[in-house]
């Protein structure tokens, strides 16, 4: 293995050796806290053009395989491990983690101490960095580090959608169909709608309310994804649509953040974000607390203890992060449509939100009734 160095944009240089493909990569350092489900971490869109530091000290155990894909390839920018297996060992296992980074292209960094790391962001917030195995410098790199493009402002949507429309078919009878705005969908999702008898037609993040319509939809889902969603006027003005037809209408994550400007609420960015499978939110519908997986950067700016006047009624925040008290969900009281900015369909857990789906459903439901 190479020598590698990771330089922070403020100048806070790593050590270690290389994992995964040698050469160099730059991106926003973001830490996620989740001890298991690595593979859809890395595969996830949301994480586009973000360098993944891993607070769990050892990566790489149960190796990758071809079922656990929240997507067609790996999409973080870089990849940051303390310390990765010497070799995978889990009966569902078809090849080695590292080899797997290599072969896509993803450099990525090993050996030094992630936990120091983490407490720096946590401190000084994400900031871009750089990962390289060809140039070791520190004070070269960082004057290259700064020249990268920030996070805020980010218009990422379109780099990772889908190019054309694709359906998945319901299991077993068709109850449903969902017109589904893929701004950097997780393959779950689908699932999670299929196995409730939807069939959902996924579409490109620059769909117009006429391509939607087109496949007769009876509800409309906005998808997780990577980017500022202060950059995303298409999406937010198609959600405008799809309120005034009175539309069933359900976004999570990005599509949250979506739906949120769509209703006249403002957007800003986290310190460090949320990213990770155990965070704690509060459902204010049912009062229960539900451990769930999070990776967002930014956050919907909207008052947490009043309803809220808007141009398509009243909304409330339904959900709250317990950790900082983040907008986690949003209900609108005159029209069918909620979000939540957290991940009901994590496919590696947890799934004490996976009840949102069947919420949506009802919604459906009680619209269609």
């Amino acid at each position: 293995m190479k020598p590698a160095i990771l330089v922070l944009e403020d100048g806070r240089t790593f050590r270690g050796t290389s994992y995964g493909a040698e050469g160099e990569t730059f991106g926003e350092a973001v830490f996620t806290t989740g001890m298991t489900g690595y593979q859809e971490t890395l595969t996830d869109p949301s994480y586009h053009r973000q360098v993944v530091v891993q607070t769990a000290p050892q990566i790489g155990n149960t190796g990758v395989n071809a079922e656990d894909d929240e997507s067609d390839r790996i999409w973080v920018a870089g990849y940051v491990v303390r310390d990765p297996a010497r070799r995978p060992s889990n009966w569902r296992a078809t090849g080695d983690l590292g080899e797997r980074l290599a072969a896509e292209g993803v450099v990525g960094i090993s050996g030094i101490d992630t936990r120091a790391l983490t407490r720096h962001l946590r401190e000084r917030g994400a900031m871009r960095v750089g990962v390289s195995t060809v140039d070791l410098d520190p004070a070269s790199l960082t004057a290259r580090v700064l020249t990268q493009p920030q996070m805020a402002g980010a218009d990422l949507s379109a780099e990772v959608t889908t190019a054309r429309r694709y359906t998945v078919e319901a299991v077993g009878e068709r109850r449903y169909t969902v017109a589904a705005l893929d701004l950097g969908i997780k393959r779950n999702v689908s699932r999670r709608l299929a196995e409730r008898g939807v069939t959902t037609h996924v579409f490109p993040a620059s769909s117009t309310i006429e391509d939607l319509l087109a496949v007769e939809p009876d509800a409309v889902f906005l998808s997780p994804g990577p980017g500022d969603p202060a950059t995303a006027d298409g999406p937010v003005a198609l959600a405008r649509e799809v309120l005034r037809r009175r539309m069933p209408l359900f976004g999570i994550c990005f599509g949250s953040q979506i739906l949120g400007r769509a209703l006249g609420f403002g957007t800003y960015k986290l310190g460090y974000g949320h990213r990770g499978i155990n965070q704690p939110v509060l459902d204010r519908t049912t009062g229960k607390v539900e451990v769930t997986s999070h990776n967002h950067g930014f956050a919907v700016d909207a008052p947490l203890d009043t309803i809220i006047d808007t141009e398509f009624g009243r909304v409330e925040v339904s959900h709250v992060c317990l950790n900082d008290n983040v907008v986690e969900g949003l209900r609108a009281l005159d029209v069918p449509a909620f979000t939540v900015q957290y991940h009901p369909e994590a496919a590696a857990g947890p799934h004490d939100a996976d009840y949102l789906f069947d919420r949506f459903v009802e919604l459906v439901e009680r619209v269609d009734a």
